[in-house]
Order: structure tokens, then C-alpha cells, then sequence
């Protein structure tokens, strides 16, 4: 949809549909559609795969996801604080569940700018080390603060933003029950736990959401909740990024 406001055509290949599929190698496949686009997102199972995709490519590659960032989501993220609060550096940002692909890119995004992190998460859930130490490097250039706890009661305390994803991403089905062991009922965001911030918090979620599980339904319906115009800002970075880069 970014691609067609801004005047362009977007085509959309799933593996199934293009020469991967039938055991191309992922070098080959960059280098033959370099050819034919200006451009490719790709969402991969395996960050890897990614990287080998841009190191054989001639046109740009964005990291639509992969299983160790988000990157796109992140530039959503900080547009649709930037726009409820009007500023970024010194807010605090809640990040509560787990350590994940988007908590990784929320260290690189919120210590770039300034905005002071704190996940509370279960221990062997916790974000990506190498993450942790870019942040750090970033955080120490911008004045962020980065801070890692067990407790979500002290990550949430006093935040501007509480931020949540779901307990089981696509590919851990099969983690489900032990995943749930470490996360319910302790890290979910509820009514209870948001009123530990600050009384104007804002509630932020990727999306899609398992009501019940990581959030509650009162919490992301309610007042505090920005999802739906963070959704919307998917879309308005993504054609601010196609912009930069085509």
C-alpha cells in the first residue's frame, strides 16, 4: 500500500511462488531479482537469510522481519510516541514479556534517540546480548538509560509508554505450554499493572494481539491504547523509507 501511494507498483512473491521453493539458492534469487525491481522487503524465518539476500543484491533490501529484529516497526513506534507525547529524549519506555525481535529493535531505536528503556522480562527470554551492547554503545552517546528486570511492576513504574508483544511468535507453537509457564499470569499487561506509570502512559503493541494472554482487552480498548494509530504509522514510515531509499 506504501508503494502505490507513492505512485509505484508492489509485487508480493511467497516462497512457494518463486525458484526458492524449488531449491534455488537465496544468491541466485537476489541477483535474478535485482534485475527485474528496484527494491525488495523481505520477511525471513531467519535473519541470515536475510543478510545473504542483501550481500547478492543490487537494489536496496529491507528487513520487512526476521526472527532478530524489526526494524520497520520500530520507525512506527517512535513516530507514534513522537506524536502523542511531542518529544522523544528523557521518556521512559516500558517493555514488558519477551526479549524478542522486537525488543531487540527497540534497543537500537529508543537508545538512538534518547528514550529511556526498561525490560522487565523472565530470565532465558532476555533480548539479544549483541542488542544489548549496540544500545549500550548508542545510550551512552544520547543519554539513554537501559535497564533489564524481573519485576514488570519496576520497569512500568513511572513510564510514559508501556509497551508489550505476544508470548509466542510464529515458529514457537510448539513452546507454547513451557512459554506460558514463564509468562502468565506475571507479565501480562493489565488494568492493575498500568496504573504503575505514569497517569497519561500510553499502551503500545505491535499487533497482532492475544487478548487475554499478553494484554488485556480492557487495556488495549481502553483510553491509554495508541495501537490503532501505531498501525497506522506502519504505513507512513514505510513510504518515508521507499522514499529515502528509491
Amino acid at each position: 500500500m506504501a508503494m502505490r501511494q507513492l505512485g509505484g507498483f508492489a509485487l508480493y512473491l511467497n516462497w512457494s511462488e518463486i525458484q526458492l521453493g524449488r531449491g534455488e539458492t537465496i544468491a541466485d534469487t537476489a541477483k535474478s531479482l535485482s534485475k527485474y525491481v528496484d527494491g525488495i522487503v523481505a520477511r525471513v524465518k531467519i535473519h541470515q537469510t536475510l543478510e545473504e539476500l542483501a550481500s547478492h543484491s543490487s537494489v536496496p533490501v529491507i528487513n520487512g522481519l526476521s526472527d532478530l529484529n524489526h526494524p520497520v516497526q520500530i520507525l512506527a513506534d517512535l513516530m507514534t510516541i513522537l506524536e502523542n507525547k511531542r518529544k522523544l529524549k528523557g521518556l521512559k519506555l516500558a517493555y514488558i514479556g519477551d526479549g524478542n525481535n522486537i525488543c531487540n529493535s527497540l534497543l537500537i531505536g529508543c537508545s538512538k534517540v534518547g528514550v529511556n528503556l526498561s525490560i522487565a522480562c523472565p530470565s532465558d527470554y532476555e533480548p539479544n546480548l549483541e542488542f544489548l551492547k549496540k544500545a549500550k554503545v548508542n545510550a551512552s552517546e544520547s543519554g539513554s538509560i537501559i535497564q533489564i528486570t524481573r519485576t514488570p511492576k519496576l520497569a512500568v513504574s513511572e513510564a510514559d509508554i508501556v509497551y508489550t508483544d505476544v508470548f509466542v511468535s510464529m515458529g514457537q507453537e510448539t513452546e507454547r505450554k513451557k512459554r506460558f509457564r514463564k509468562f502468565m499470569p506475571y507479565y501480562q499487561v493489565n488494568s492493575e499493572l498500568l496504573n504503575f506509570a505514569k497517569h497519561k502512559v500510553i499502551f503500545m503493541h505491535p499487533l497482532p494481539c492475544h487478548r487475554g494472554e499478553e494484554v488485556t482487552a480492557d487495556v488495549i480498548d481502553g483510553s491509554n491504547s495508541v495501537v490503532w494509530d501505531q498501525a497506522e504509522n506502519r504505513l507512513h514510515t514505510s513510504k518515508s523509507l521507499l522514499n529515502t531509499l528509491l
